[in-house]
């Protein structure tokens, strides 16, 4: 009788602990060294953005005698607010003006960019692909190249110059670019089934549009209404041809304010800063829904 004797299977080769841990903390250390580049970015671009700023706000606080090219980085050796009563002196009565501007503008034209989203997005009709090309082609066309016209046009037809022609002028100008986020929005995002349900219980095109589609709306209209509201308050184009001092926003105050034959330079930078402060604002309110509203037509759900 034989015995078979099984040989016994090599043995495994371990791995050494040494080599495992100097591997993981060469990866800690490079993650580390990435971060720290990353962040030392960071700062730095900040730091860069931020420059501008400071001189703006430092200068404000100047009196006439410190400002220079050569101690523009230089803090005021004595603090004043004497640039700032004088700035508010010659904005004030534009800066209400400016609000009468460009909330209406970013709410009616929000409004009409919705209505046209909706019906160009979920009610299809013969043609609708050349209409929405059209509209958007609005967009397209700059503002130099219609301000002669659109002066011509406003005179024949006795509009005075002011806010009211500026609404009108910045509303129909948003159209474009509200209809677009919008027909993005819904296509993208509300449910068809939402729409197939309101018009088995009866609802019309408006009355859908009301009950239904707004609700959903918000997202977009943070979007627009940040655009709308940045880009009337900030305009100055069609100001300066379709307003004067006297009637027109705060960018035509500020314009004179700054381009006087002695200009104030203290005063010129807290004027700057007055006129900015509203649209920023805007953004540290309605800032965090801004980049969601336009994230929440770039996918469909």
């Amino acid at each position: 009788m034989t015995t078979t004797t099984t040989p016994a299977p090599p043995p495994t080769a371990a791995v050494p602990v040494r080599s495992r841990g100097r591997r993981r903390g060469d990866l800690t250390a490079s993650s580390t060294t990435g971060r720290i580049v990353k962040y030392a970015l960071l700062v730095l671009f900040l730091l860069v953005v931020l420059m501008p700023a400071y001189v703006l706000i430092v200068t404000s606080f100047k009196s006439g005698s410190e400002i220079g090219v050569t101690g523009q980085w230089n803090l005021p050796k004595e603090w004043t607010t004497a640039s700032w009563g004088k700035a508010w002196a010659s904005l004030g009565p534009s800066f209400g003006r400016t609000f009468e501007l460009a909330i209406p503008v970013a709410i009616i034209s929000s409004i009409l960019g919705a209505a046209n989203g909706f019906v160009l997005s979920r009610w299809r009709f013969p043609g609708a692909d050349v209409v929405f090309t059209l509209i958007l082609f609005g967009m397209f066309i700059p503002y130099q190249a219609v301000m002669i016209p659109l002066r011509q046009i406003v005179t024949s037809i006795n509009i005075q110059p002011g806010i009211p022609t500026l609404i009108l002028v910045h509303c129909i100008y948003g159209i474009p670019i509200c209809t677009l986020i919008f027909r993005n929005y819904y296509a993208t995002t509300v449910p068809v089934e939402l729409i197939e349900a309101a018009r088995v219980d009866g609802a019309d095109l408006l009355r859908t549009f009301r009950s239904v589609i707004l609700p959903l709306s918000a997202p977009g209209f943070v979007v627009t209404i940040i655009w709308q509201f940045t880009s009337a308050w900030n305009d100055y184009l069609f100001a300066i041809f379709l307003s004067n001092t006297r009637n027109g926003p705060i960018t035509i105050a500020l314009n004179a304010l700054a381009g006087a034959q002695s200009p104030d330079y203290a005063a010129s930078m807290a004027g700057a800063l007055i006129t900015s402060l509203p649209t920023l604002a805007v953004y540290v309110l309605l800032g965090r829904w801004f980049i969601g509203g336009l994230m929440a037509g770039s996918v469909k759900s």
